[in-house]
């Protein structure tokens, strides 16, 4: 077998005519169960994100605004917080990413599934209590989202 020299720093692909078949991730468009599932993960993510800057809420220090006024270092060291915040920036990108190709129509209720996440991780989390009336608004919000979801596209 002949070396090619395929694996050689400077190798250069041979030039020609035929377009590349390589398409850039970030620049080819989303098919409507990609923008979907994307924004079904975004969902999961700023639910984690908001579990996350609860819990660095509840580490900073009393006082309020007057406190982290005196020490601004405090929000540079609150992991959970950072934690929070970047979960949230990676959501927004995420987000921008399925409304680009999806319908808003249907992809901008499927957010509303953050209350529910948020919901049951908080019953896990920090032992909150379920009560009817949040029972209700969880089954609403699902059937609400469900029902646009098979609406939409047509």
């Amino acid at each position: 077998m002949r070396y090619h020299g395929y694996f050689r720093s400077d190798f250069q692909p041979p030039l020609n005519d035929a377009p590349s078949t390589f398409v850039n991730p970030l620049q080819r468009t989303l098919t409507h169960r990609e923008s979907i599932g994307l924004v079904f993960c975004c969902t999961l993510l700023g639910a984690a994100a908001q579990i996350l800057m609860k819990i660095g809420a509840h580490n900073l220090p009393p006082g309020g605004p007057s406190a982290i006024a005196a020490d601004p270092l405090v929000l540079l060291t609150n992991f959970a917080l950072l934690g929070g915040l970047s979960l949230y920036g990676l959501f927004t990108l995420l987000l921008i990413f399925a409304l680009r190709d999806g319908e808003l129509s249907v992809i901008y209720p499927i957010i509303a599934l953050n209350y529910v996440w948020v919901t049951i991780l908080s019953l896990i989390l920090f032992h909150e209590t379920m009560n009817p009336f949040k029972a209700a608004g969880i089954g609403v919000i699902v059937l609400g989202v469900t029902i646009l979801g098979r609406g939409g596209g047509r």
